[in-house]
């Protein structure tokens, strides 16, 4: 039996907007493909966090953002002794078009509510109510 696992090093962005709404993507490629999710995906060689952050959320949505604290960690199994590590940080946005790019099938501004009704990625709604990101 093979306890060795592979940890690929991840980031995700909490964004919320002036009314309080979570930034959410409509991921259309897999790990989660067709659920909703934070911004984010995997960090590159060479990029430290915040610069990984920055990226996803360009890429993913268009919006420019500055990159804050740490808002929490997850480990996602990828099968295969595979295992995402991400780190989400709060963002701010600073300038850029909304809109779906990269691997975002959509991508919306929700309220808790919305977020709950979601399909969303497995532990997002744990772990942001768990983070007190998601209130009631």
């Amino acid at each position: 039996m093979n306890l060795q696992r592979d940890y690929v090093p991840c980031v995700g962005a909490v964004i919320r907007d002036e009314e309080g709404r979570l930034l959410l993507v409509r991921r259309a490629r897999p790990p989660a493909a067709g659920t909703w999710s934070l911004p984010g995906g995997r960090v590159e060689p060479g990029e430290d966090d915040a610069a990984a952050v920055a990226r996803e959320v360009r890429e993913e949505t268009g919006l420019e953002v500055v990159v804050g604290g740490l808002v929490g960690t997850v480990e996602r199994s990828a099968g295969a002794d595979i295992v995402y590590l991400i780190n989400d940080y709060a963002c701010q946005v600073f300038g850029g078009t909304l809109r779906a790019g990269d691997d975002a099938r959509e991508v919306r501004w929700c309220t808790p509510a919305e977020v709950r009704a979601l399909p969303t990625s497995p532990q997002l709604v744990e772990s942001l109510e768990a983070w007190a990101v998601l209130l009631p």
